[in-house]
């Protein structure tokens, strides 16, 4: 018995980075997938702290393309933006809404943006008036950083306006 020492660069190269990844058992790749959705979680909820809202209790799951959010928001302009900023990110094909709102009130339309859109196009569709883009573009901040920055695909918050 005892410690044996060998030159490390000698000998069979069977220890490389290559054959490790040749070499994947089914539960070395269920860890690694596994450990992906996890930093995806870590993402997703990144994506929500960053927009600054009030969420209690906020749990996000993921599974396949779908996003559950759980949590209790203290509007529903609240929860339609967490619920946008999720359903907004490249990947997600869903969102699976679980959060409860303290002070209910009627909900938003969802517009998904088409090609040539802009907010003051959607204000006239929906208000009748151009000039109420503003309406728009405030009720998706923090999303929206500027007006005029709007890509098809998004989904946007139409909040009913007097």
């Amino acid at each position: 018995m005892g410690l044996f020492d060998f030159l490390k660069g000698a000998g069979s190269k069977v220890l490389t980075k290559k054959n490790a990844q040749t070499v994947k058992t089914p539960e070395t790749v269920k860890m690694e997938e596994e450990l992906l959705r996890q930093q995806k979680l870590v993402l997703l909820r990144g994506v929500v702290d960053s927009l600054g809202l009030k969420i209690e209790n906020l749990e996000v799951d993921l599974h396949d393309e779908v996003v559950t959010v759980y949590g209790q928001a203290h509007s529903q302009a609240d929860k339609e933006k967490v619920i946008l900023a999720l359903g907004n990110v490249s990947g997600i094909s869903s969102v699976d809404d679980r959060i409860s709102v303290t002070n209910p009130e009627p909900p938003a339309q969802f517009y998904t943006v088409k090609r040539g859109d802009s907010l003051s196009k959607i204000a006239k569709k929906y208000y009748g008036d151009a000039s109420k883009y503003k309406a728009i573009f405030e009720a998706n901040q923090p999303m929206l950083k500027d007006p005029n920055l709007i890509y098809p695909g998004q989904s946007l918050r139409i909040p009913t306006i007097e």
